[in-house]
């Protein structure tokens, strides 16, 4: 399929902002960024505030993707503000849009199991994400760059490669996802 018919989609890109664990009698907050691009021109941007290590990220998601039309949407990872989970299941049931989750490196669910054991008491809750996930893909994003490790909801893991190789214009990591994390870390 033309690299134009990909760039004619609404993508949506959601990051997070930066945040400090430090305690404070206050619940700690972070930023959680959605940009909708198509090809590269920003067509809007919503921001709202989770909980850091909270349980409040894939409710805020939701809130924010009804304002908005698109037709996919990208997650840095599932993982925002420590651990406060976006279930992209959960995205894909209520719009019915497909969901592809991009990491820069590859993600150690043995490790994020034990990180969740150790620190949450509800962790069950939490690693139940996970365990809805499909497989982790590498993907070359664009030519003699790194792979990037995507999982995939509700499409194909070749349309979604091509997706984000039609993408991927500045770095390895397609465009709606670098740009909101440059609005993420500059407002945060």
């Amino acid at each position: 399929m033309p690299r134009n018919v990909w760039r004619n989609l609404q993508v949506i890109g959601v990051e997070d902002g930066g945040f400090s664990r430090t305690p404070s009698p206050n619940y700690q907050r972070a930023l959680l960024v959605c940009v909708l691009m198509q090809d590269t021109r920003i067509c809007d941007f919503l921001v709202d505030k989770i909980t850091v290590d909270g349980l409040d990220a894939s409710k805020k998601l939701i809130h924010m993707l009804r304002k908005v039309s698109f037709d996919i949407v990208m997650l840095a990872g599932v993982s925002f503000a420590g651990f406060n989970l976006i279930d992209p299941s959960l995205i894909f049931e209520e719009f019915h849009k497909p969901v592809i989750v991009i990491s820069r490196t590859k993600p150690d669910n043995v490790a994020v199991k034990r990180a969740l054991h150790r620190h949450f008491k509800d962790w069950r809750i939490r690693w139940a994400v996970f365990e809805k996930l499909g497989p982790i893909y590498a993907v070359v994003s664009m030519p003699e760059a790194l792979p990037i490790y995507i999982e995939v909801v509700g499409t194909h893991l070749n349309l979604a490669t091509q997706l984000i190789q039609a993408l991927t214009t500045h770095c390895r990591i397609p465009e709606p996802i670098r740009v909101a994390k440059l609005i993420a870390r500059g407002l945060s």
